[in-house]
């Protein structure tokens, strides 16, 4: 009596549809970390906030996802990932609504704080269902590149579709964006999405929850605050506390009988090294980032959206190469795969150090297009390792590790490398300040890139060039040597990930190299749409 492949089934069209629902949403997710930026001179023209406030407009959102993806991922397996998923889009539709239409600074923050939170449930909601409606590996990994597209697409498209909006409406209007999406996903999501959940779930533990919350936002706000600011007494308060925090969370947890997250989870090979890969590159991409829309709109002088255009190409690249990965998988070991990708980042982050001032943007877009091309099939490949990796059941909390561990390599890579580029750029316009500068000018123009053109615009017009020309020459040695700095570690991981990750195969959809402790014997509780129920 065999027991073995019971029904690797492939999927239908119903899953295809479903899949396509999900990917807008995702690509919405990221919209809504962009396309705010644009909005930004708009908002302090009429809400006037303080440089405080409009910090915090800025950042609470993506400080909200990164606290909140542990708990939503654990909830989702408890609750229902459907119908966390859609709780989440109508939430996110009526705070949306909230946000457009802030009168304060204050409105705004607690909208923004909100959209995080509703935000929070799309990721690890989004790609465990995907892992739920795909068991055949191989359209299991197409999917995953869709998802991981449809991010892309989402950083790309914000920009673009800000812009646009923006030339006709108020700020509020960028927020409106989200209704359409949300909407078609609260009509479709109940018809092609089905349902899963852990049916050994235990009880939610608020207590975990708030702390899991507490110890991320301090983490992050402590690194953003870094990569502002520097080193300061508050930035390393906040980390350490989050570090205790994290710490007795952990302690928690272990010692729960229904823990918010299984701790076995990291006992398994392949989802460590995958989620230390993911991590890494994500803080390579990331952090290099920081540096290319500020040097097409303060460098090159292009407009917000001449400068969203412009990053089009890297993003095509992007979501081209994440869906060659199933091809590239019929012939080569997933390990060899994301040290590839790894090592072509490397070439197009060596690339971009050859970027001048005055004649650097083909060099930046040939850069920025190597990249995404390289690092296409590294997300993709790897978030599969991680939630693949997991058994079944625990899909909801292994993909909120997974966005967790993104959002803090994002977050560090920002802090990292942009701390290396700012010290560099403050470091050249004190070497090269134009004699005549006012000290108020000079202290503006040390502080970033912006500042000094800022400055300069007050100053008599030959004296604001020269200092421009400093500014300019500054910024552009602090991305060439943190661009160099960032080629080093992409070329380290990729070594890492051909030795961590060689002995990983495709991720079965039943985890098969999980340890025995780690996989729960239990059939899960399915639920199949009210669609194909009525057959």
């Amino acid at each position: 009596m065999s027991t073995a492949a019971p029904e690797v089934r492939k999927a239908t069209r119903r899953e295809w549809v479903g899949l396509a629902v999900l990917a807008l949403a995702c690509l919405l997710y990221v919209m809504d970390l962009t396309v705010l930026h644009l909005a930004v001179p708009a908002i302090t023209e009429d809400l006037k906030p303080t440089s405080t406030q409009l910090l915090w407009i800025i950042d609470v959102y993506g400080f909200m996802v990164a606290g909140a993806l542990v708990t939503m991922g654990t909830l989702g397996d408890r609750i229902g990932r459907r119908r966390l998923l859609l709780w989440g889009a109508a939430a996110f539709g009526l705070v949306s609504l909230l946000a457009a239409f802030s009168t304060s600074a204050e409105m705004l923050i607690v909208s923004r704080a909100l959209l995080g939170i509703a935000g929070a449930t799309v990721a690890p909601s989004t790609l465990s269902l995907i892992f739920h409606m795909f068991q055949d590996p191989k359209e299991r990994t197409t999917a995953v590149g869709i998802w991981i597209g449809a991010f892309s697409a989402g950083s790309a498209v914000g920009p673009v579709l800000g812009g646009l909006v923006l030339q006709a409406f108020w700020w509020g209007s960028v927020f409106l964006l989200a209704l359409p999406v949300m909407g078609a996903l609260l009509v479709l999501g109940p018809k092609v999405l089905p349902e899963y959940r852990d049916p050994n779930a235990g009880r939610l533990d608020p207590i975990s929850a708030g702390m899991s919350v507490v110890a991320l936002l301090a983490a992050v706000y402590g690194l953003k605050q870094i990569a502002q600011d520097g080193v300061t007494a508050v930035s390393v308060l906040a980390i350490l506390v989050g570090v205790a925090v994290g710490a007795l969370w952990v302690r928690r947890q272990r010692r729960r009988e229904d823990p918010m997250i299984d701790v076995g989870l990291f006992r398994i090979r392949t989802f460590n090294s995958a989620l230390a890969v993911n991590f890494l590159a994500i803080f390579v991409m990331v952090g290099y980032f920081l540096f290319i829309f500020q040097y097409l709109q303060l460098v090159a002088g292009m407009s917000a959206l001449v400068a969203g255009l412009w990053s089009l190409p890297s993003a095509v690249g992007f979501v081209i190469s994440s869906q060659l990965a199933p091809k590239l998988l019929s012939g080569v070991r997933p390990a060899y795969v994301v040290a590839g990708g790894l090592a072509i980042s490397a070439v197009g982050l060596v690339i971009l150090t050859q970027v001048e001032v005055a004649t650097g943007l083909v060099s930046l877009v040939l850069a920025s297009v190597v990249i995404s091309i390289g690092m296409g099939p590294v997300f993709g490949l790897t978030t599969e390792m991680i939630v693949g990796s997991a058994p079944e059941e625990k899909a909801g909390a292994a993909s909120g590790i997974s966005e967790t561990a993104a959002e803090l390599g994002g977050a560090l890579g920002i802090a990292a490398l942009g701390s290396i580029g700012v010290s560099l750029y403050r470091g050249g316009i004190a070497d090269g300040l134009p004699a005549g500068v006012p000290a108020d000018a000079a202290h503006q123009a040390t502080d970033t890139l912006g500042g000094a053109i800022s400055a300069a615009s007050r100053l008599p017009a030959e004296l604001g060039a020269e200092l421009v020309a400093v500014a300019q020459r500054a910024f552009v040695s602090g991305l060439v040597w943190t661009s160099a700095v960032a080629a080093v570690i992409a070329a380290v991981i990729a070594v890492v990930a051909a030795v961590a990750l060689r002995g990983a195969g495709t991720p079965s959809p039943n985890a098969a190299d999980a340890t025995d402790e780690d996989v729960d014997d239990t059939a899960p509780e399915l639920e199949e749409p009210a669609a194909s129920r009525t057959h």
